[in-house]
């Protein structure tokens, strides 16, 4: 039996007369890394949240390691969380600081300090509050995965990382991942997720509209299509034609979005005079970018 790390069912936040979560279901299977993906207000931090029992839910259920969260809050410990905005103030240079966060764990995690500060290249002798964006999350990184947590929650982990640290970034997730941990991780660099996630959940207006692993999702977003012919072709003539989206004829060039087999589309284009075609799968960001553009409803009828 499949053994869940996260679990949460009709999970519903209300904050006042808005509702950011609206029965949400989602499931992290041990061992796995989880790519949370969803537009601005979609319900990803809310999300985030109620996992920690930084919030309660108005209803449903949420669980951690097997128990909600709020009845057992030693489960906490087991888990390291890089939020989405890092707000670090004093004078306590980066070593002081990530020293004090290790004695809270009973000094779990303050011989990889040094280790990790190294690997990321942060001066743990300078005070926090003189520190760049960029060196700041290098200490959230640090904190989050310096007493080797066996959950990682991670909300926007690159931000203000250069390149070369977001690939030794995403090396250290996948070492994490090889000990046993799992991952959730939640990021605006889609490239990111399809680089290092196995199952990607995609979630709109507190709904979750698709869930599957990253090659599913590839093939769920389609193929970018272009047709040349001949002569000009009136676009009405692939418009109503199943599995074809966006049609757009420009002079003898049409482009659009496959989803499916292309049989059809192709027969229709052999009744004139085709000159070219290509072809290619699109990324996964086109297809996030679908999901934020369509309604929930119809977002959900383009997933299934």
């Amino acid at each position: 039996m499949t053994e869940f790390v996260i679990r949460t069912e009709g999970l519903v936040k209300d904050y006042g007369s808005v509702r950011a979560l609206d029965g949400l279901d989602l499931r992290v299977e041990q061992g796995e890394v989880f790519g949370f993906l969803g537009p601005n207000g979609a319900g990803k931090s809310t999300t985030i949240r109620l996992l920690l029992d930084l919030l309660r839910p108005t209803a449903g259920r949420v669980e951690v390691f097997g128990t909600a969260p709020a009845d057992d809050p030693s489960v906490r410990g087991h888990i390291g969380y890089l939020p989405g905005e890092l707000a670090m103030r004093g004078r306590r240079t980066a070593g002081e600081l990530l020293g004090h966060l290790a004695s809270l764990r009973g000094g779990a995690g303050a011989d990889r300090i040094a280790p990790l500060a190294e690997r990321f290249g942060l001066a743990l002798d300078r005070p926090v509050r003189a520190l760049s964006k960029g060196n700041k999350q290098k200490v959230g990184v640090v904190q989050a995965f310096m007493h080797a947590p066996e959950l990682l929650i991670l909300d926007e982990p690159t931000s203000g990382l250069d390149p070369l640290l977001q690939r030794e970034f995403l090396d250290l997730v996948v070492e994490t991942q090889e000990r046993g941990a799992t991952v959730l991780m939640s990021s605006h660099v889609l490239s990111e997720i399809e680089d290092a996630a196995d199952r990607v959940g995609i979630i709109n207006a507190g709904h979750m509209v698709d869930v599957d692993d990253v090659a599913t999702l590839r093939h769920h977003a389609g193929q970018s299509v272009e047709l040349r012919f001949a002569h000009p072709v009136d676009v009405a003539i692939f418009a109503e034609l199943p599995g074809v989206q966006d049609p757009v004829v420009e002079g003898a060039t049409l482009t659009c979005v496959l989803h499916g087999e292309p049989d059809t589309l192709l027969k229709r284009a052999a009744e004139h005079h085709v000159v070219g075609w290509s072809a290619q799968y699109r990324d996964l960001e086109e297809l996030f970018l679908d999901f934020y553009r369509l309604p929930t409803d119809t977002a959900e009828e383009v997933a299934a």
